[in-house]
C-alpha cells in the first residue's frame, strides 16, 4: 500500500529511531551514536549502533539495518503496511487508508508546495528594487547576507496583490491561497488581498524542512500596525505546537536549546554562532512546544528580556519546562534589552561568558523573591524566608531541599 509523503515523514518525525529500538534493545551512548547487542542475531559484543541524528540502526554483526520502519518489520516480522500501522498506534496518529484521509494529506502536501514557492518570492523581493528599504534594514540590524540566506528571510512588497499574482502565475488557486492563511478576504466584496505588506518575512519552517507560515516584522515606524504578524492557523500551521529555529537549531552541537523571545533575536544568535537558539510564535510558551524540545536536548537555557514582561514570561515558562523532563538555567540579560542589542554592544566572547554563569532556575527564582524585600528590615527579611521556603518546599529531591 501506498502512503502519503506527508504522512510517512511526520511518521519518522514522531518515531524517534533510538525510542522505537530503545523498547526492544538495551542501548547505552557512545559520542553521538548509541550501541547495545543486536536483537537479529546472538552476540555479547554491542555491535548493533542506532544513529538519532540519522534515523537509521545498522549491526556491524549481521549488516542488518534501516530506519524505524524497517526496525519493526524486522522485529515483529510484520509486513510494510503492517509497520506503519504499528508506528502509527504508537504515536497516536490516524493512518490514512481512506480516500478521506488521502485527501487531507494530499491537501496538506500542496500547501506545503505553495507555501514554500512564496517563501522563494518574498526571498526574491528582498533583492529587487521594491526591496531596498528592507534589505537595508535587514543590514542595519546587522543580519548578513549569508544569515538572511540561511533563514530564508524576505520581503512583502508593499502592495496589496504582489503574492496573489504570483502564486496565481504558479497555478495555485484562490480556494487554495485562502486555506493557506497567506491572504485575507475583502469583507464588501469577497476579493483577497496579501495578507502581509511591506514587512520582513521570516519563513516559519517546520523540523521536517516544510514552510508552514511566516512571521513578518514592520520594517517603518507605524503605531497604527502590528510590530509582528504571524500566519493564522491553518491545516499546516499550529503555532503551539511548532518553533522558530529549531529546524536549524536541532542540528546544533551545543548540547542544550537556547529559548528567545523574538526572531530577529534567534537570527542573531545563530549569526554569532550560537545555533541552538529557538523562540516561539508569539504566543507564550505551550506544553506542546516543551514536549518538542524534548526530542532535540534534555536542558534548556531561558534568555527572555530583561523587561518585567519578559521576566514574567520566565517565570512562567520554567514549570512548562520542567514538567516536560527540561532542566531549566535562566540567563538574565544586563546592559541590554535583548540578546541582539547584548551581541551588538559587547560581543560573542561576552555573551558565551554570560551563559556559561547561567543560574539555575532555582537560583534565580531565589533572587527574583530577594528583590521583593528590603533585607536590612526584619519584617521584610521574615517574608522573604516564607516566600523561599514555600519555593523550596515544591522541589521534588529532599537532597535539593537541603542544598537550598
Amino acid at each position: 500500500m501506498a502512503f502519503p509523503p506527508s504522512f510517512l515523514d511526520e511518521l519518522i518525525a514522531r518515531n524517534p529511531i533510538e525510542d522505537v529500538v530503545g523498547q526492544y534493545v538495551s542501548l547505552k551512548r557512545s559520542g553521538s551514536n548509541l550501541f547495545g547487542l543486536c536483537p537479529f542475531h546472538g552476540e555479547k559484543t554491542a555491535s548493533f549502533s542506532v544513529s538519532p541524528d540519522k534515523g537509521i540502526y545498522y549491526c556491524f554483526g549481521c549488516h542488518k539495518g534501516g530506519g524505524a520502519v524497517n526496525f519493526m518489520m524486522e522485529v515483529e516480522g510484520l509486513s510494510y503496511p503492517d509497520a506503519v500501522r504499528a508506528l502509527a498506534k504508537r504515536a497516536g496518529m490516524e493512518v490514512p487508508e481512506d480516500e478521506q484521509y488521502q485527501s487531507r494529506y494530499r491537501q496538506q502536501e500542496r500547501l506545503w508546495a505553495l507555501h514554500k514557492e512564496a517563501a522563494r518570492f518574498f526571498h526574491s523581493q528582498l533583492y529587487a528594487p521594491v526591496g531596498k528599504e528592507a534589505l537595508e534594514y535587514a543590514f542595519g540590524r546587522g543580519m548578513s547576507k549569508g544569515i538572511l540566506t540561511t533563514f530564508g528571510v524576505g520581503y512583502a512588497p508593499d502592495s496589496w496583490d504582489s503574492l496573489v499574482k504570483a502564486m496565481k502565475a504558479k497555478g495555485y488557486t484562490e480556494e487554495e491561497l485562502k486555506e493557506s492563511g497567506l491572504v485575507t478576504v475583502s469583507q464588501k466584496n469577497g476579493n483577497i488581498f496579501d495578507r502581509f505588506r511591506d514587512r520582513l518575512m521570516f519563513p516559519i519552517i517546520d523540523v521536517r524542512g516544510n514552510v508552514i507560515g511566516f512571521g513578518g516584522r514592520i520594517i517603518k515606524n507605524d503605531k497604527n500596525a502590528a510590530k509582528y504578524l504571524n500566519s493564522p492557523e491553518t491545516l499546516i500551521f499550529n503555532k503551539r505546537k511548532n518553533l522558530f529555529g529549531l529546524n536549524l537549531a536541532k542540528k546544533s552541537k551545543q548540547g542544550y536549546l537556547s529559548l528567545v523571545e523574538g526572531n530577529i533575536d534567534v537570527v542573531s544568535l545563530h549569526q554569532y554562532g550560537f545555533d541552538n537558539a529557538i523562540a516561539s510564535l508569539g504566543t507564550s510558551l505551550t506544553e506542546e512546544q516543551a514536549a518538542l524540545m524534548t526530542r532535540y536536548a534534555d536542558q534548556v537555557v531561558l534568555i527572555y528580556d530583561g523587561d518585567k514582561a519578559g521576566q514574567n514570561a520566565t517565570q512562567r515558562a520554567i514549570p512548562i519546562l520542567e514538567k516536560a523532563g527540561l532542566q531549566v538555567k535562566v540567563l538574565q540579560i544586563k546592559d541590554a534589552k535583548d540578546p541582539d542589542e547584548y551581541l551588538k554592544k559587547f560581543g560573542a566572547d561576552k555573551f558565551r561568558l554570560l551563559l556559561e554563569g547561567s543560574s539555575n532556575r532555582v537560583e534565580y527564582q531565589l533572587n527574583a523573591i530577594r528583590s521583593q524585600y528590603d533585607l536590612s528590615v526584619d519584617d521584610e527579611r521574615v517574608k522573604f524566608l516564607q516566600a523561599s521556603a514555600n519555593l523550596i518546599s515544591t522541589l521534588r529531591s529532599p537532597v535539593q531541599q537541603e542544598v537550598y
